[in-house]
């Protein structure tokens, strides 16, 4: 099929965007990397009146560090993302997950702010953005504002991103000394979207105790989500009892529903089995093995 009939503008910059977004509102859609976009206006399950083309603003492209601090412009692509040997060597649960995106073609054209802002429950950015505590930056000519990643995804294909506004940047506080983040991903196929994923924060004092743990789900519900850890595990050592506690939680939290890729009572054993092994390489990646 073909999409219906639109009109497209390509502008150079932020303000330009912004001042089109402002202009046609509801009307109107971002085209970034356009690997989600494209298929759903094919399909005619979205009919936008006005495509907003974001691929000649060069100032949205960029990794890189400021301070204790990492910034990504929203119009990386996930390619340059896997490329770069800031993010291999300090946030290895990017690499992670943005290895298990589709395939090569498509990730030279998919960007990190479209995976985050489409709102897949079965995207894999999302949650990986949850357990490492970023925040978006989102713009409108009205200013700027920040939320963070685990408050911006409302429900399924639903955000926290009004028609005026876009995000422009994704923001990732240094990993802590002695914190280790990993993400694991079951799929039927190479390409495919997570039957269920799983995405882990833990970090640790010198005697191993654990001072913080973060779970993040995918697929296992009607949007990414965070999973709620009860505080009496901070303190506890770090080891398989405690982990497989953690796990049964997020067995407990999954809300998944029944697919071509899985039942939905698999993918909570997924969520428990996951989380335990997320967990267990997020500890040896502090040890450094």
């Amino acid at each position: 099929m073909f999409p219906s009939k639109f009109n497209y503008y390509a502008p150079q910059t932020i303000e330009d965007a912004l001042n089109l977004l402002e202009k046609y509102a509801d009307e109107a859609k971002i085209l970034a990397g356009g690997q989600s976009l494209t298929i759903l206006m094919k399909f005619r399950l979205v009919r936008p009146g006005y495509i907003i083309d974001i691929n000649r603003i060069k100032s949205l492209e960029y990794i890189r560090k400021e301070g204790n601090e990492l910034k990504i412009g929203a119009l990386t692509r996930i390619s340059d993302i896997l490329e770069s040997e800031l993010i291999n060597k300090e946030y290895p649960i990017i690499i992670d997950a943005a290895k298990t995106i589709a395939d090569p073609l498509v990730r030279n054209l998919a960007t990190i702010g479209g995976n985050i802002c489409h709102g897949d429950p079965g995207n894999d950015l999302p949650a990986v953005m949850m357990v490492l505590n970023a925040r978006y930056k989102i713009q409108s000519l009205n200013g700027v504002r920040y939320v963070q990643a685990s408050e911006f995804n409302i429900d399924s294909f639903t955000v926290d991103l009004k028609p005026n506004e876009m995000l422009t940047e994704i923001i990732i506080p240094n990993l802590d000394n002695f914190s280790g983040a990993s993400y694991i991903k079951v799929k039927r196929k190479d390409g495919d979207f997570a039957a269920a994923a799983v995405a882990s924060y833990l970090s640790i004092d010198q005697n191993d105790k654990i001072k913080d743990v973060r779970i993040g789900l995918t697929s296992l519900g009607s949007k990414p989500f965070l999973v709620k850890i009860d505080v009496n595990f901070i303190g506890s050592k770090a080891s398989d009892d405690v982990f497989k506690q953690i796990s049964t939680i997020s067995y407990e939290s999954a809300n998944p529903v029944s697919d071509i890729r899985a039942s939905a009572e698999f993918k909570k054993k997924l969520a428990k089995f996951l989380t335990f092994l997320s967990l267990k390489l997020s500890l040896s990646r502090i040890k450094g093995f």
